[in-house]
């Protein structure tokens, strides 16, 4: 978002999807319009025309390559990838097929110079989402991302919560230790030191390893965040080292 607001043109945002065909980027069908003519100028002769035509209505891909949008595309390898197929004329050629029922004239609409296409996606190993086609990853310039640094994840976490900056320094370094110690299910991610700062901050508690309640809300907060649920057995292990590292830095 922050990337696309730099750009400075209107922003259109779609968010990946199993159940996305490419009717959801391009556009479909919906609805029906109706139209009559009743001609009645010989009051002795009554001349009645009627017909009935699918009424098409682009969808948000077709519309930010028409007019030079920015498309931020959110999670797309979660749409299955046949779904993405129309990306690749629209990225390579700058040029859109259209479908023949939309009743016009145009087969081909050709992307505006303005468009611009922002893809986001979790790595291939996480649930639920799809591999993106070879061809597709051809189109685009991939940048890796990996964990913020300490000063921004503290940074960050102080801003979200609230919470004084000593105190979220103790959580981040909890969270940084966990996560790279390499024996976690899922590496825990700014996110778990926001969730846990917040509580610590609604219930008026101490980041103190002499507070139980406090080892025990980063036990349950972390724990559920770095393993499946019902992954009882990683969760005890995890659980025991956030124990040690709440008596290391609190």
């Amino acid at each position: 978002m922050d990337v696309a607001s730099k750009i400075g043109r209107p922003v259109v945002m779609i968010h990946g999807d199993e159940e996305f065909s490419t009717s959801d980027l391009v556009g479909g069908e919906f609805g029906y319009r109706r139209r009559k003519v009743i001609d009645n100028f010989v009051h002795s002769v009554l001349k009645t025309e009627e017909d009935m035509s699918k009424k098409w209505i682009d969808d948000r891909l077709t519309v930010a390559c028409r007019y030079g949008f920015t498309l931020i595309y959110d999670e797309f390898t979660r749409s299955r990838p046949e779904a993405n197929n129309v990306l690749l004329s629209v990225l390579q050629e700058k040029m859109m097929d259209l479908p023949t029922s939309r009743g016009v004239e145009e087969s081909y609409l050709k992307v505006h110079p303005d468009f611009t296409a922002l893809f986001t996606s979790n790595p291939e190993e996480y649930a639920g989402v799809y591999r993106s086609q070879d061809a597709l990853r051809d189109r685009m310039v991939t940048i890796d991302l990996d964990f913020f640094d300490k000063e921004t994840e503290v940074a960050i976490t102080e801003a979200k919560s609230g919470i004084s900056r000593r105190e979220a320094e103790k959580i981040v370094n909890i969270v940084r230790d966990l996560r790279e110690s390499g024996d976690c299910e899922f590496a825990p991610t700014v996110r778990g030191c926001i969730m846990l700062t917040k509580s610590l901050k609604l219930k008026g508690i101490p980041a103190s390893a002499k507070n139980g309640l406090f080892t025990q809300m980063c036990q349950d907060i972390l724990a559920s965040e770095t393993s499946r649920v019902g992954s009882r057995s990683g969760q005890i292990k995890v659980k025991e080292m956030i124990g040690k590292l709440v008596t290391k830095y609190c």
